[in-house]
This record gives structure tokens, sequence and C-alpha cells, in this order.
């Protein structure tokens, strides 16, 4: 996670950091820091903070630092606790600064050997490590910060980006990329570093994607790019602004504001990939019918939210398309002896592109006989996007808080619709095709309808408040969309939340049922209906407490130990997209009264960069 900006101008560059960090805190906000250089002795000063970016803001306004070149970061702590010892920068011999994103696998025999060089370790972090390594390799002088960045990057085993700033080299700083995203932000007189585009938006559109590997030296005329010890040249690429995604407006929180926005990029997302009852094929890209004619098999792979998807995919796969799915966690995918079976097409959900374990599980997957790599992702020039043969985009625009809710629905029509072309060379006729299609083109308004609950699930989240845990039942499909609910609900309110299938209520959790653990339950209008009533008729008589999200259409009706709330019918297939809402309505309405930080919530980062 973390988030690193940097600037060489030759102007003050205290006011870029800052807010580059602002717009970067949605990857951590355990303490934040800046290092700055400039005056005629370039000496550098650091400045820290504890807590959110704000903190930071708040003590520079009480000094008078200022400098032409910088770096700065929001952390998301991986080794050592939020402390301003821990914090970044991390410094080596009053002259050298860095800042880094991503985990040193091997940083404690680095650490052993520094400490026997008679190095003094004032942080608990890895990152001090690195710092460390680029001042004794710059051999009292001899040796460029280039070099020695350069030297020391060879030394180290895991993921980083990092940022280095020199006081003997003022107008200068180095990064280097392998495993943690890094962009160059390309003005005119200066020049930027980030982790991400959106972080520099307020000074320049045009970007630099570093490679895995790379390692540039960035001043304020020029930037050089290198790959090992050859010199190269990247892309520049320019990107409009996403500032309008950057203000709350009239919502209390980004949360609540990407709730509302689903109805219009769900609409964004089906714009130019469904017209007149048929899937555009063109959409997934120029080679795509080619791979497609192939595939006998999907392999998915994703993490958290992302991964709830590829689970809920892998019904509308199994019954539109009638091929074979498997979904794993990125985290454990590449971790077992994987048997990829002939004609698999490989696919990565993520909202970020950016997630180190599914970036690492497609670079497993190359080596294995996948016939093509399919990445659904939202951001265009991510690493997932560039490093895969094909990528269909999902238009959600920035998604700023961290719970991830607009991603999510428009992750599952992206895979909706491609099931239904794969479904096209398994027996899905035309007729089946425009009929789900036009269910499809629903699903905006359907939303919309969906969204006026908002009230009456904000009067029943208050008597989750006080609880301490809660289960969340599903069945078939509707089993990960219980699961999404349930890490929505964690992830801001602080509840214990656990998601079952419903038909094994009585294999376990029912023994956990009582009048202080709501059980919640998602009831679409589909053939296991039945069923589901039967599992919660068990809940009610132990005396367990129901919240039922019922289809309007099948008239289940309140008790006094069932409390129901009427969802918008809908055409069955569209049943997990619009089952989602009221779940993340459910989960933000509980926070609140709760009081917890909805977009912020502890100990939780927006992009996982980190394994």
């Amino acid at each position: 996670m973390c988030g690193i900006v940097g600037a060489v101008a030759q102007r003050n560059v205290l006011g870029i950091l800052l807010e580059g960090l602002k717009r970067l805190e949605y990857r951590g906000y355990d303490s934040a820091g800046l290092a700055i250089s400039g005056g005629s002795t370039n000496k550098i000063t650091n400045l820290k903070a504890v807590g959110k970016v704000n903190k930071l803001v708040a003590a520079a306004g009480k000094t008078k630092i200022k400098g032409h070149v910088g770096i700065a970061h929001t952390r998301w702590a991986t080794h050592g606790k939020p402390t301003a010892a821990n914090a970044h920068p991390q410094t080596s011999g009053n002259t050298i600064a860095l800042v880094h994103n991503g985990i040193i696998e091997n940083h404690e025999p680095l650490r052993a050997k520094l400490l026997k060089a008679g190095y003094v370790f004032k942080s608990e972090t890895d990152t001090e490590t690195i710092a460390h390594l680029i001042h004794n390799a710059r051999n009292t002088g001899k040796t460029s910060l280039l070099d020695a960045v350069k030297k020391t990057i060879k030394k180290l085993q895991g993921a980083y980006g990092l940022c280095v700033i020199d006081q003997n080299f003022p107008d200068k700083i180095v990064a280097a990329r392998s495993g943690s995203p890094l962009v160059i932000g390309v003005g005119i007189g200066e020049n930027f570093i980030a982790s991400d585009p959106f972080a520099l938006g307020q000074v320049t559109d045009r970007f630099v994607y570093l490679e895995e590997g790379d390692i540039a030296e960035v001043g304020r005329e020029s930037y050089e790019i290198w790959h090992g010890d050859k010199k190269v040249t990247r892309k520049v690429t320019t990107i409009q602004s996403k500032d309008a995604n950057a203000e709350k407006g009239e919502y209390a929180h980004f949360m609540l504001k990407e709730i509302y926005e689903q109805p219009k990029v769900l609409q964004d997302t089906l714009d130019g990939r469904i017209s007149k009852g048929k899937v555009l094929e063109e959409a997934f890209g120029l080679n795509a019918k080619v791979v497609f004619d192939k595939v006998k098999n999907v392999q998915i792979v994703a993490c958290g939210t992302s991964f709830h998807a590829g689970q809920a995919a892998k019904y509308w796969l199994e019954t539109v398309a009638k091929l074979p799915c498997q979904v794993d966690i990125a985290s454990d995918y590449r971790y077992r002896n994987i048997i990829d079976q002939p004609d698999t097409l490989f696919i990565t959900l993520s909202q970020s592109g950016e997630t180190a374990d599914t970036l690492a599980a497609l670079r497993f997957a190359k080596t294995k006989s996948y016939i093509a790599s399919l990445a659904i992702c939202n951001v265009a020039t991510s690493s997932l996007v560039r490093e895969s043969d094909l990528c269909l985009l999902t238009m959600a625009g920035q998604e700023i808080g961290v719970a991830s809710t607009k991603a999510f629905t428009t992750q599952l029509a992206v895979l909706l619709i491609l099931s239904i072309v794969l479904g096209r060379r398994t027996g899905l006729s035309s007729t089946q095709e425009t009929k789900l299609v036009k269910d499809i083109a629903r699903l905006p308004s359907l939303i919309e309808k969906t969204l006026l609950l908002s009230k009456e699930i904000k009067k029943v989240s208050k008597q989750f408040a006080n609880k301490h845990h809660s289960l969340f039942l599903g069945r078939g499909i509707q089993y990960p969309i219980a699961k999404e609910g349930a890490l929505k609900l964690k992830e801001i309110s602080y509840i214990h939340a656990e998601a079952y299938p419903a038909g094994e209520l009585k294999h376990g959790p029912l023994a956990l049922v009582d009048d202080q653990m709501p059980v919640v339950a998602v009831a679409p209008n589909n053939d296991l209906l039945g069923k589901l009533q039967a599992n919660l008729s068990t809940v009610s008589a132990r005396g367990g407490k129901l919240y039922v999200f019922a289809d309007e259409g099948i008239g289940y009706k309140s008790e006094k130990s069932c409390k129901v709330i009427h969802v918008p019918s809908c055409p069955d297939i569209l049943a997990p997209i619009v089952f989602t809402i009221p779940l993340q309505l459910l989960a933000y309405h509980v926070a609140i009264t709760k009081g917890t930080d909805v977009d912020h919530p502890r100990n939780l980062a927006k992009s996982v960069t980190v394994e």
C-alpha cells in the first residue's frame, strides 16, 4: 500500500507534496512525512506526523520548511507500529532520505550486516535498511546516487517502489520500481514522481509509467530511465484529470457518493458493449474473437471484493456459457500445484490493477499453458492491464472510499456480458442472448429504484449498532453476494460478520444464533427460494432475529422475529448485482450509527500493493 510523491522544480515543492499526499491517502493513513532539500546548503529537512495527512499539513503550517526538491509518503504500516520513528522518509547519515512502498523480505539479514558495519537503526522498518544500504554504497561520495541505488536494489528481495534524495545531488530524485507502481509526471521545467497519476493531477496531465525493474533519475529539465544497465525510453501518456471524482459534493462520505453513482457507472460500463439485443464482442479487443473461439475452461484469480465478483461469475459462466470455471484467491494461487486445463482463459479481476498478489498470479500464469490472459480492471494504465493479453475496463471512475462499492458492481456487469459472449460458442441462441441483453439494459434503472430503500435500511441499521457479531446467508449465486455484504459490514463498522451458505446453516453456524446475533439473508425470486425460506424458519425457531432482503414479488412479510425489506423485482440473472446495493447501504448506515471513519477504516488501505 503506501503512497509516494516527489517533485523537482524551481518553485517551492511543499504544496505539491502535501496535495499529492492528500490525493494518495486512500493508500494508507497510519502516518505521513516528507523530506525537502533546498537553500544554499542543500540540507535535507524532514517532517513527520502520526495519523492522517492533515496532521502533517498542520505541522507544516507551523514551520518555514521549503525547498526545490522533495519526497513525501503516506504510510500503511507493515514493519513497525504507526509511530513517528517508523514514518517515512527514512534517513541515513543526514544526507540520504528515502520513501518506500513494498516489503523487503530479506531486511533482517541485511540489517544484521549493516549493524556490524556500524550503522545505527532508529526505526523498526524494513525501509531504513534500504536507506543505509544506499548510504553505504555511496562510499563516502565516490559513487553517484544513481549508481548507489542500482547497486543496492540488487541486494533486495521482495517488492519496492522507492524514491531517494541526496543532499549532494540537490536537483535529482532517483526512483526504482519492482512490484510496486511508480509514474513520472512530466512538467515544463519541473518533473514529478508518484505512486498514482491521481496524485499529480493538479500539476500535470502527462505521465510515464515505469515498468518492472526500471530505475529513473528525475531532474527539473529532464529524466532518464534505465532497465538494468541499458537506458530505455518509455511512452508518455496523457491522462485527463479525475478531480471531479475527488469531491464528495452533496454527500457526507465518498462511500455514499460512490454507492449512489452506481446507476451512472453501470450505464457507462454497458455503453458501447451492448446494442440492439447483442453484446458487442469487439469491446474485448481486436484479438478477442480468436481467443474466445478457443476457450473451453476459465480460471479466475482475484483478491478481496474482486474475489467475490469472481465467485459470482462462476455461476454465470457455468449456466450461461456452459464452461467449467475455477476461482482462486490470488494470494494462494501460485503456491499450490496448479493443474492448468487445456484451452483455459486466465482472468484477473482488480479495481486498481496494481494489487500485488493479483499481479504476481498473472506473472506466474504466464509460465503455464493458458491460451490468453484477460484483465477486468478499472484503471486503463495499470500494470495488470499493460501485462495482460486482453482487457475489458470497468467504467466506475475513481473510487476513493476504501470499501469498494461501484467497482464491484461494474465488475459483475462486465463478467455477465463476458459470459454471454462465451456462451455464443457453447449453444446460447441469439434469442436467448437478446433476452439477456434486454434484461441487462434495465440494470441502471433497477439500481435507481433499489437506492430508494436507503431510508428504510437506515432505520434497521440502528438495531446492529450495539451488536458484536452477525451472520449473512445466501444460496447459490447469492452466497458470494452474502460474503460481500459481510465484508462491507466488518470493513467499516468493525462488527464481526460471517457469511455462510444458507443450506449449511444446520452444519455448525446455527449454534451461534441467538437474539444478540442479527442474521441477514438475501432472498431473490429463484428456484432456491423455498429451500431458503425453510432455512430461515430454522433461525426464527431458535430465537434469532432475521433481516431479509427479499424480492418484492414473492410476498415475504415481516414478523416479530423477521424484518423484511422489499427489493424491487428483477430478472434472476441480475439479482446478484441488484441485491448487492441494500447490503452496501446496510453497512454504510451501521457504520454511521457507530460513528466509525467510513472512508478510512482502521488498518486498511484502498490499493494493496504488498503481499
